[in-house]
């Protein structure tokens, strides 16, 4: 007679999702993309008025992250939507997308003020340096703000960290344009505004390359950076009546939430409710896995089942 995977032991459990959902962000959101585009207006103005590629390119810098806020804002929103018949995860993974096209965003930026960099440093012009520091002043207080107000959920969630990092860096950078403003008084070196935009590209390439990398793994169901796989593996395997594990997976369904599957050969039958409840608590105190689906096998051999090609 020939043996199968025993289907009908199939057990999950998913614990408290400690999401940014359990905060309204919405009004955060508002207010820093309110304040972000008041304040890239003025550096626009202000940047042409100048002559201050600084300031232009600050403030396109900018643009791209009131957009980047935008797509958190509509990810965050999408993410609180209850599963339907047709998505029965619900809308968590936009936020993935949207941290994925985030930092394709900011990348687009870059190439755009260094592009007017390299025209700049061809055809030099005079900028008014009191101006474009009193503008980039301003920016530290807005951008520095913005960041404060994202603090704290940016260290569980991706979509809000890539916001988060993204106006702490702002910050950062309008200090850099402060100081350039400082140096073309005191020196005359016109070629400092220029080269002052290209070190703001290679900083936001910097600061964009690894949101980039996680959420293209995460968008490919990559398993999160944050996960060792052979760790979990070992750990389930350890538990008490567990021979072997096998067609184990680790994923991310949102920026915030990850989800385990895997086969349990137990050939003394199956533990009862009690055993799976136990492990998928721990799973998620563990490795912060909220949403694990374990599948029991009693039989003697994993073989039978016809996905235990990565049987251990």
């Amino acid at each position: 007679m020939h043996k199968h995977c025993d289907h009908d032991h199939h057990s999950h459990d998913h614990h408290g999702h400690n999401h940014a959902h359990s905060k309204d962000y919405g009004r955060i959101f508002l207010w820093g993309i309110l304040l972000n585009s008041a304040f890239i207006a003025s550096e626009l103005y202000y940047g042409f008025a100048s002559h201050s590629l600084a300031l232009i390119a600050d403030a396109g810098h900018n643009a791209s992250d009131v957009a980047g806020l935008l797509l958190a804002w509509g990810a965050w929103a999408l993410g609180r939507k209850k599963p339907s018949g047709r998505y029965t995860y619900g809308l968590q993974s936009a936020s993935i997308m949207a941290t994925l096209a985030n930092a394709l965003l900011l990348l687009a930026a870059v190439g755009a003020i260094a592009w007017e960099a390299a025209q700049r440093f061809s055809e030099p012009a005079l900028p008014q340096t009191s101006v474009m520091m009193l503008v980039a002043f301003i920016g530290i207080i807005i951008n520095g703000a913005t960041a404060w107000l994202l603090h704290g959920s940016h260290k569980q969630d991706m979509n809000m960290r890539g916001a988060y990092l993204h106006m702490l860096a702002d910050a950062g950078i309008s200090l850099g344009v402060v100081l350039s403003g400082a140096l073309i008084m005191a020196t005359g070196w016109l070629w400092v505004d220029p080269a002052i935009s290209i070190v703001i590209a290679l900083l936001i390439v910097v600061g964009t390359w690894r949101l980039l990398r996680d959420s293209a793994a995460l968008a490919l169901h990559g398993v999160p950076r944050n996960i060792d796989i052979e760790e979990v593996k070992s750990f389930i395997k350890n538990q008490p009546g567990i021979a072997q594990v096998h067609d184990l997976h680790i994923w991310a369904m949102s920026t915030t939430s990850i989800a385990l599957s895997a086969h349990l050969l137990m050939p003394a039958g199956h533990p009862g409710d009690g055993f799976i409840h136990t492990l998928t608590h721990a799973l998620a105190e563990k490795f912060h896995i909220d949403h694990a689906t374990l599948q029991i096998e009693t039989s003697s051999n994993a073989k039978d089942c016809m996905l235990s090609s990565h049987a251990d």
